[in-house]
């Protein structure tokens, strides 16, 4: 027996009608619960977690350990123990309960604003734009190129809505390759966010890297582009210290 089965084992011996008790260590975080909250949803991970089968992990107090960031494993317990829903750190409680398989919950959380509005609208919009998660990687090791010895690193951007708005760049772009210097080149895409939503988006997920960052039309130093191009070209600046 594992020290899981042996612990139910000896409970239902003793406390046949009482749900045991459990001591939990879930990444430095401690918690106290029973097996019947824990098994509440049969099917979900945590449930399997704490099956009779499951072998289980302990730290050296005994404790039955999972490693996971605890910080909001007791918002998971909320939800089990009475149904209670989260009032603050709805992503990351939304990304627990998907860990833990907590069906319910995580559906629950994707009606909340906070989460609809990502999954359901930026996210979407976002797998619309060609080449979208390939772009910001290649942004980030330009200006990582770029870092050596200066506070900040400008990378060059081209973002284009439609297929008109791409023919009014095809000049600029290709002065830009004739100088080989290299620009980031976004859309066209079919969804009904402008050019600013993709560039607060692209700012908004570099941030999410731990990057400070911030864009604005390129200016006459950068770069000049043809005539009716202006509006389509920016320089993202990222600052080092």
């Amino acid at each position: 027996m594992n020290s899981l089965e042996v612990a139910l084992f000896v409970h239902c011996l003793l406390c046949p009608q009482v749900s045991p008790v459990l001591e939990l260590n879930v990444g430095g975080e401690f918690y106290t619960t029973t097996v019947g909250t824990l098994r509440k949803l049969p099917g979900s991970k945590l449930a399997d977690m704490f099956s009779s089968s499951a072998k289980a992990c302990t730290d050296a107090e005994g404790r039955f350990f999972i490693d996971r960031p605890g910080t909001y494993f007791g918002a998971i317990l909320d939800y089990l123990r009475s149904g209670q829903l989260p009032k603050q750190h709805i992503p990351e409680v939304y990304r627990e309960a998907q860990f833990y398989e907590i069906k319910p919950l995580v559906k629950i959380l994707e009606d909340m604003p906070q989460i609809f509005g990502e999954q359901v609208a930026r996210k979407q919009f976002l797998l619309r734009v060609p080449g979208y998660s390939e772009n910001l990687e290649l942004m980030v090791r330009l200006a990582r190129a770029e870092a050596v010895a200066a506070r900040c690193s400008n990378v060059l951007v081209c973002a284009v809505r439609t297929e008109e708005d791409a023919a009014h760049c095809a000049e600029s772009l290709r002065v830009l390759e004739a100088d080989k210097r290299l620009v980031v080149k976004f859309g066209p895409w079919k969804a009904a966010p402008a050019i600013r939503d993709l560039l607060d988006s692209v700012r908004m997920d570099i941030e999410a890297q731990g990057y400070q960052v911030a864009y604005e039309h390129c200016s006459k130093k950068t770069f000049q582009p043809k005539s009716g191009a202006y509006e389509y070209f920016y320089t993202f600046q990222f600052t080092w210290w």
